[in-house]
């Protein structure tokens, strides 16, 4: 079917092209390249007038391949697409893979099959789709471990410029957590624990370079606490954890913990945005709470290998602004503390430029290492 196509378009462009009489210039002389049958033919071309063919023949050659580009965006995808997400099932990441990928599979026309690639605070999936073939048949599930990784480590599996961002769908907060038993009822009672006994309490996390970790390293800089981090393989494990009482408290995103506040085994005691949340009214920000201009978020959106053909990029970053138009995933992302933020691959990429030399900013002035 795309030969048969691809012959069609090419025939109508060369149709086109016949019509379009060149104008007669002096021409040097010069080497000539063009397509003739499957063959690649070159000449060197006398001084004096061009050749009429020759000239008919590059500019068909031309419009041949612009039919080419338009058949290959019709034809992609002609199979299944992988969506690697970047950590375990459980969390924000997963969820909203599972929000994404039966739209996109409406709209692409092919199934997008989920792939979780947990480990190293999701460079293990990053690194995975990094060095996949560019041909949108391996995407990211992207997250802000895309900009937090390159400043907390000194070397990465991967070179950040071996992935593009492709859409953004949206943002959500974090928020800082403690068991329900723990008779911590703000961050004033936190930090005075924190202060009184340096280095007893424990945090858990979503892993190192996660959102979660750098807003507890953060809250620790700002408050002069040292707590101690327990990195986990996702949110599911690091919740279970506080909830078993085997840390102290947690940073995660709001929405992979919303459920659990409401059930009431853990409290919220503040969110890492400037604003409050409309989920979660009655709760502080940090920022409110104490400490001046603290403001993170956790944003998640789709990424595939660097080199993605300008048409397919472009039906994927389409197809994502449709996914952030429907009801139904607006209402879902609302329900549990997200928000929508569409943008598109250009961007996004401004957006993950800046993000980036924030976290390189903080890092290096907070001297936040990993152990």
């Amino acid at each position: 079917m795309f030969s048969a196509l691809l012959r069609s378009l090419t025939a109508a462009a060369a149709g086109f092209c016949v019509i379009l009489e060149p104008c007669l210039v002096e021409a040097p002389p010069t080497l000539r390249t063009f397509a003739l049958g499957n063959r690649w033919k070159s000449e060197t071309m006398k001084p004096g007038l061009t050749d009429i063919g020759v000239q008919r023949r590059v500019v068909v050659l031309a419009a041949a391949a612009a039919a080419m580009g338009q058949a290959r965006a019709l034809a992609w995808p002609t199979r299944a697409i992988r969506l690697v997400v970047p950590f375990p099932p459980g969390g924000l990441n997963y969820n909203m893979a599972r929000l994404m990928a039966p739209r996109l599979q409406r709209e692409l026309g092919q199934p997008v099959v989920i792939e979780n690639k947990a480990g190293a605070g999701g460079t293990t999936g990053a690194n995975e789709v990094a060095r996949a073939a560019p041909d949108g048949y391996t995407l990211l599930i992207a997250t802000p471990p895309l900009t937090i990784a390159p400043a907390l480590y000194s070397t990465l599996p991967y070179d950040p410029a071996q992935l593009a961002p492709v859409a953004l769908l949206g943002r959500v907060p974090n928020v800082l957590l403690v068991n329900s038993a723990s008779g911590i009822t703000s961050l004033a009672d936190l930090i005075a624990r924190a202060k009184n006994a340096p280095g007893k309490l424990s945090y858990a996390s979503a892993g190192n370079g996660t959102s979660p970790h750098l807003s507890a390293e953060l809250m620790k800089v700002a408050s002069g606490t040292f707590i101690t981090h327990i990195p986990y393989r996702g949110s599911a494990p690091a919740v279970s954890a506080l909830i078993a009482g085997e840390v102290d408290l947690s940073f995660d995103n709001l929405s992979a913990v919303l459920g659990q506040i409401a059930g009431g085994r853990i409290k919220a005691l503040a969110v890492t945005t400037r604003k409050r949340s409309s989920v979660l009214p009655q709760v502080p920000t940090l920022a409110e709470s104490g400490m001046r201009d603290f403001d993170v978020s956790a944003w998640f959106g789709l990424a595939a290998p660097a080199g993605l053909p300008a048409d397919v990029k472009a039906r994927l970053e389409g197809a994502m602004e449709k996914v952030s138009r429907d009801p139904e995933v607006t209402s879902v992302m609302e329900k549990t503390g997200a928000e929508v933020q569409f943008m598109g691959s250009a961007s996004m990429s401004s957006f993950m430029v800046a993000d980036a030399a924030r976290w390189k900013g903080l890092v290096s002035s907070g001297r936040i290492t990993v152990v």
